[in-house]
């Protein structure tokens, strides 16, 4: 469920860091390099610095606001949100590895861009790992134990009734992480949240705008995914399942 349409909802002051990305630092800018939307400057916790930025990063990805194929250097972005340019080189360098960055070298980083076929090879994957998965886990986990997931599922709703992509595309993650936790294979979990990842960049085109009615929708067929799940409605698992990864945010 995660492209045409579009996430562990983060504390007070990871919200305020990932949310923003603020208005252009003065001092180091090069003219190749474009200019964000004007936001207030809000200062980053000392703490966990890395991570904030990491997080912040990702929602400017997700939302738009770092553009694919333009060019971002660490000392300006570190001007910006008001941190040295250390913690957000080595963000940049972690999204790098999760394919959304490219190292530019002596410049910075190039927001990678993304092709509607390459994320409909990305469903296409997703769905190949976790429908089999998921139809063993209907079959073998007891009823009652899915109804620890409807926190998970709960989740995705607020944050779509917000119309809130950034945190719509995280709280999907947690949600299906969640469902593939239960196989007990970490290695599966972390191989799937890398798809999702990647699933999630904006295409070369420029990122979609999602209508808060379509995450609505999105997030109700996670209701109804666990309701097949409960049931051991095969069928309706695996068209759910397929349906929600070719429409995904």
């Amino acid at each position: 469920m995660e492209q045409a349409r579009a996430r562990h909802t983060p504390d007070a002051s990871s919200a305020d860091a990932r949310g923003r990305v603020p208005e252009q630092a003065r001092g180091e800018h090069t003219h190749s390099e474009p200019a964000p939307p004007a936001r207030v400057a809000v200062p980053v916790q000392r703490h966990s610095v890395r991570g904030q930025i990491l997080e912040a990063l990702r929602a400017a990805l997700v939302g738009g606001e770092l553009k694919p194929g333009e060019v971002y250097s660490a000392p300006v972005l570190g001007e910006r949100f008001g941190v040295s340019a250390t913690p957000v080189r080595e963000a940049m360098q972690q999204l790098a590895h999760e394919g959304a960055v490219e190292v530019v070298p002596n410049r910075g980083f190039r927001v990678a861009e993304r092709s509607a076929r390459e994320l409909a090879e990305l469903a296409e994957i997703r769905a190949l790992l976790e429908v089999p998965v998921m139809l063993r886990l209907a079959r073998t986990i007891p009823a009652e134990r899915w109804a620890e997931l409807r926190p998970f599922a709960e989740a995705t709703s607020v944050a779509a009734a917000r119309g809130d992509l950034a945190a719509y595309v995280d709280t999907d993650r947690a949600f299906h992480g969640a469902i593939l936790a239960m196989a007990g294979n970490q290695q599966l979990v972390m191989v799937a949240d890398d798809l999702h990842r990647r699933s999630q960049w904006p295409l070369m085109s420029g990122p979609v705008h999602h209508r808060r009615a379509d995450l609505v929708a999105d997030a109700a067929e996670h209701s109804a995914l666990l309701e097949a799940l409960v049931a051991q409605d095969l069928d309706v698992v695996r068209s759910l399942v397929r349906e929600h990864f070719t429409g995904a945010p």
